[in-house]
């Protein structure tokens, strides 16, 4: 009775820890990251206020510069917004309809080839 006991609290704990868990939106992740960058403050001390393991911010850290970096060097690859999205669809069908074009008459070449040779044969 005494490990059930145990294991619920344990999950309870869990459960609790889950649910306080705080979300960080990108703009507080920036916040904190350039905050340890400027060294004002230990990382530590940082992480303390902020309610985040080391661990975390040397992470976060490591993709803000790493991001950066790729920025600076053009290597980024940019969203398209639903115009452009909207723009390459109906181009993509029109190409598609020219494509079936294309099949549909060489179907038809082959086919009147085949049939002009087996005229041929015949007289």
């Amino acid at each position: 009775m005494n490990t059930y006991k145990k294991s619920s609290s344990e999950s309870i704990v869990r459960e609790i820890k889950r649910r306080t868990r705080r979300k960080y939106s990108a703009e507080e992740k920036i916040r904190i990251v350039l905050e340890g960058l400027r060294g004002e403050q230990s990382i530590t001390d940082l992480c303390r206020r902020e309610g985040i393991h080391p661990g975390i911010y040397y992470k976060r850290s490591k993709v803000f510069l790493e991001a950066g970096k790729r920025q600076i060097n053009g290597d980024t690859i940019r969203e398209a917004s639903s115009s452009e999205v909207k723009e390459l669809r109906d181009e993509n069908d029109e190409l598609k309809m020219l494509v079936a074009e294309v099949v549909l008459r060489n179907r038809v070449l082959k086919k009147s080839c085949q049939d002009s040779e087996y005229a041929s044969i015949d007289t």
